[in-house]
């Protein structure tokens, strides 16, 4: 399989977790950095998967790249093709559905615990995946409720109402809010580093990089295998 992959910043490109799971399950991994280069046609690749980053959606101003990204998400959507999101490109995949971002009752950074919905335990992603599930959290904004009657709310958290979604009928049309794939510790220690501006200016939630290091190496073992086990079942969809 080959996977495009929409990189947003320089270090927030596929976390370990990605990386180890795409080389076990033979995904051959294509970065676009959206910010700098022209992204490639998405109907040359078996997926798209779409990464988090500093931009929020309505940002085309302070991100000019957006625009592009957004009408290349939409005509992979409109063709049909598998795309997976995960943050940022969670809302912007659910955008091109449709729906509706804004800013979350709450930032939320750190780790929560994900309950998956009916709908969330019927989607092929979860199969044998247990809930409630651990989920590395690190954003501002949020898909915003009530959803377009086609897109279903496939888990929740009190952390997000909406985390993750997927259209009736057409599961390959994935979205994730948590950023599990970069959980491992090695990422984490770089975003706290990289971020800290962000952090800093958070009102609503005071960030103790050190015990957010400590639940990475707490949950690493967990969100990596779920994370594997998830990617695994998206395969199965795409076959």
């Amino acid at each position: 399989m080959n996977f495009l992959i929409l990189q947003h910043a320089p270090w927030e490109g596929p976390g370990q977790i990605l990386l180890a799971a795409a080389r076990k399950l033979k995904i051959r991994l294509q970065v676009a950095r959206v910010w700098q280069e022209a992204i490639p046609d998405p109907l040359g690749f078996d997926a798209l998967l779409i990464l988090g980053g500093g931009a929020n959606v309505d940002q085309e101003e302070q991100f000019p790249y957006l625009r592009e990204e957004k009408a290349v998400i939409r005509r992979a959507v409109a063709a049909d093709r598998p795309c997976l999101g995960i943050c940022l490109g969670h809302q912007l995949l659910a955008e091109a559905l449709g729906a509706r971002v804004g800013p979350n009752f709450r930032s939320s950074v750190g780790f929560a615990e994900g309950h998956l919905t009916g709908h969330g335990r019927a989607h092929p992603a979860f199969a044998g995946l247990q809930s409630p599930l651990p989920l590395f959290k690190w954003h501002g904004y949020t898909v915003l409720e009530p959803l377009p009657a086609h897109v279903q709310v496939l888990m929740t958290s009190g952390h997000c109402q909406v985390e993750a979604l997927s259209v009736a009928g057409r599961p390959h049309l994935l979205g994730l809010q948590s950023d599990n794939h970069a959980a491992d510790p090695r990422d984490v220690g770089l975003w706290l580093e990289q971020d800290r501006q962000w952090l800093a200016s958070l009102r609503d939630q005071k960030v103790d990089p050190a015990e957010v290091l400590a639940r990475s190496r707490q949950h690493r073992a967990a969100i990596a295998g779920d994370f594997q086990r998830l990617l695994k079942n998206y395969l199965c969809l795409l076959t």
